[in-house]
């Protein structure tokens, strides 16, 4: 399998020139054998036109994308969707059981191929994984890509909280996730909370992060002290390749 490739396409963190730094997150991953590439979108920020905006400045065309993963229903990661299936009504669509039926309804009829996503893990293509779905307020899942070095994990908010997504993922892999990627929903939180979150994904074998999003400005540093230069920097343009 030729290298995954991870790239943020919108966060509320300032990133590369051209792109526009807004309240959200979205991610493109490419995946896949060389001779068959694939593209997924994870989900898709706060604006349609931003997140369009971002994606032309980076060279990442809405066409050429085949799977969209939404991790939850609030609208700072479903704000661009109308935008994307505008342009791309083949995309296949993966979301939960926790999202609206009146979305999955919108859905049926205009002809987008979804897929729903229950309690359980599943594996929705080859290496491509659902955590699942966990509770919280708004329930949420997590995207899990197996590499040969060890899985990575991305989040939308991580409202469950960053760990237990890692220890979900961590129930089904064959060995320990190593990376952590998304919003660590810890820009309420103390110092104390933030450390203890940091030594659970210690503990669950994580080893590089990129914490962004709504991890908050001190949960940012916190990490960045933590994890050294296996701390990456958020902002659309940011890259990692597995």
């Amino acid at each position: 399998m030729s290298p995954i490739q991870i790239q943020l396409l919108y966060d509320n963190i300032p990133g590369a020139p051209g792109t526009k730094a807004l309240w959200g997150f979205a991610a493109i991953i490419t995946f896949g054998s060389a001779d068959k590439r694939q593209r997924l979108l994870f989900d898709t920020g706060s604006n349609g036109r931003v997140l369009l905006a971002n994606m032309a400045a980076l060279g990442v065309a809405p066409t050429g994308i085949d799977w969209l993963f939404l991790s939850h229903q609030h609208w700072d990661h479903i704000g661009g969707l109308d935008s994307v299936l505008e342009l791309n009504p083949g995309i296949k669509c993966v979301l939960h059981q926790g999202f609206s039926k009146h979305l999955m309804g919108d859905l049926d009829d205009l002809g987008i191929a979804y897929q729903i996503v229950a309690d359980d893990p599943l594996e929705f293509t080859p290496g491509l994984h659902s955590t699942g779905l966990l509770a919280s307020e708004p329930p949420e899942q997590a995207l899990v890509l197996e590499t040969p070095d060890g899985a990575t994990v991305i989040s939308g908010c991580a409202h469950p909280g960053m760990s237990a997504l890692v220890a979900k993922a961590n129930g089904f892999l064959p060995a320990p996730a190593r990376r952590a990627i998304g919003g660590f929903h810890l820009m309420y939180s103390d110092g104390e909370a933030i450390e203890q979150e940091i030594q659970a994904l210690r503990q669950l074998g994580i080893t590089e992060v990129l914490a962004t999003h709504c991890t908050g400005e001190a949960g940012i540093a916190a990490f960045a002290r933590a994890f050294g230069e296996q701390a990456r920097v958020g902002g659309a343009g940011a890259q990692w390749r597995l």
